[in-house]
């Protein structure tokens, strides 16, 4: 594999989180305006009232301007793949486009078909039919959730696949093992899930708005007490999932949890505290200053209260003998390549679980050449190369924590909202329909730290434990 200059490195990575952030404010409502218009129809188809007839219209519509900008950012992240990152694309593009193709085959093309019915079918469909044509566009929405999150999965957990020493790709195993790791499916709820909070405190905060106002009152109302009921549910759902998403990061990336919970040593059960805030030092590698809550996160995060952490310092340490193994398994690789021996093969595969700790040291070995190292120098780029797989402390650490803090206010802003909404005692509390009207961007901030939390508490691995990311950009020579 060719070096890439770390600055054609950084810029692509700019690049893509850019255009990746934009798109994903856009996603969200999409995924959680569907369900709730489909809600409001099955009331209206139910019950017969036009008053919601009404309201799955009107937040049709909005709907509708934010699957259109959805689809038109999205679109050019699809090319950055082959021009900013050729590499990953060659490397793991058997296993990335697949999912991806299904999701513009089965959803995509679905969900595209029927919102044009859900639009212009109020008069030419029966009530029944329209409000299937619903439930497709939210099916076919949530389905290319489904299918684009199962293809990030496979990043963060490469299951049912194994790298293959003649075409230098990773190839499928078993397309099942990927649509049912664990990751994916805790991925796709907890994203999902975060959608339908978004989609509910929109909904709230343009009720509120009119409420405010003093105009559509009883329109404002209903929407506004669908919307913090749905809300309360999805929130509970969302930090729920949460927990079992964490759960899955703390078995399958121990480097992200220990940066999430900002732990530079191996924690003491039970006593070790959930760190609310603290000064992250990552050039010394301590904390100068922390407020935490006693005894939380043992059990929050292993759900006992024996179970030690690892810490970043211990990881470090830990992967000294994969990074040796590692460059073990890239000079295998290389006279294999030169040879076609079964002798290197059989070298090869006895080092290649720890093949991608092998391109990390790439960075610190003479002239970027593993199979180029001294044998009294290898320890020495060992060392150089642990600290290189830790992530970005201070970004993942509070990049979740915003978006933990969030989820927290969500919950108190939705269970109080339906409280008064329910006791009918909403309108005559300006400060809640204030709070309601303002907070409308704050699920997409919300999301957006959540994504950067993941993508970033991955690093420095496109692919985990197997391509770094400077590996997997283009060279634009």
């Amino acid at each position: 594999m060719d070096m890439i200059n770390p600055t054609v490195v950084d810029l692509s990575r700019f690049q893509f989180a850019l255009t990746a952030l934009y798109h994903f404010m856009f996603v969200p409502l999409t995924l959680g305006l569907t369900f709730m218009l489909a809600a409001m129809e099955t009331v209206y188809v139910v019950t017969g009232r036009k008053i919601y007839k009404d309201m799955a219209m009107f937040w049709g519509k909005l709907f509708g301007i934010n699957f259109a900008l959805g689809v038109a950012t999205g679109i050019t992240m699809e090319f950055e793949f082959g021009t900013n990152w050729s590499m990953y694309s060659r490397f793991f593009g058997d296993m990335f486009g697949t999912p991806l193709a299904i999701e513009g085959l089965m959803a995509f093309f679905m969900e595209s078909t029927f919102v044009g019915l859900m639009f212009f079918g109020w008069d030419r469909l029966s009530k029944q039919g329209h409000l299937a044509v619903t439930y497709l566009v939210a099916l076919g929405s949530n389905l290319s959730a489904l299918w684009i999150l199962i293809a990030n999965a496979g990043m963060n957990v490469p299951h049912g696949a194994h790298f293959d020493p003649d075409t230098m790709r990773l190839q499928f195993d078993s397309f099942v093992k990927l649509i049912f790791s664990p990751d994916a499916q805790a991925k796709f709820v907890h994203t999902s899930v975060a959608g339908y909070v978004s989609a509910a405190l929109l909904v709230m905060g343009v009720s509120a708005f009119y409420l405010l106002r003093g105009q559509h009152r009883q329109f404002a109302a209903r929407s506004f007490r669908m919307a913090a009921l749905f809300g309360i549910i999805s929130t509970v759902a969302v930090i729920t999932l949460g927990d079992v998403l964490g759960r899955e990061d703390y078995m399958e990336q121990p480097t992200k949890i220990a940066a999430i919970e900002g732990l530079w040593h191996t924690s003491k059960p039970p006593y070790e505290p959930w760190i609310l805030a603290a000064l992250l030092d990552d050039a010394k590698q301590e904390n100068h200053f922390e407020i935490g809550v006693p005894f939380v996160l043992t059990p929050l995060i292993t759900h006992d209260f024996n179970t030690p952490i690892r810490g970043m310092h211990e990881l470090e340490d830990a992967a000294a003998p994969r990074i040796e193994s590692g460059i073990a398994a890239v000079s295998a690789l290389r006279r294999y390549q030169e040879t076609h021996q079964q002798a290197d093969l059989d070298a090869f595969k006895a080092h290649e679980a720890d093949l991608g700790f092998g391109f990390l040291a790439t960075r610190h070995a003479p002239n970027q050449d593993v199979t180029a190292i001294p044998a009294d120098a290898l320890q020495s780029i060992v060392e150089q190369t642990k600290p290189d797989i830790l992530p970005n402390v201070f970004v993942t650490f509070w990049s979740f924590r915003i978006m933990v803090f969030l989820a927290l206010y969500f919950f108190a802003l939705f269970a109080i909202s339906a409280y008064l909404s329910l006791k009918n005692k909403l309108e005559r509390n300006k400060l809640i329909l204030k709070a309601c009207m303002w907070s409308i961007p704050l699920p997409i901030l919300a999301t957006e730290f959540g994504w950067i939390t993941a993508e970033a508490g991955r690093q420095p691995w496109t692919v985990f434990n197997t391509l770094p990311t400077f590996l997997s950009a283009s060279t634009h020579s």
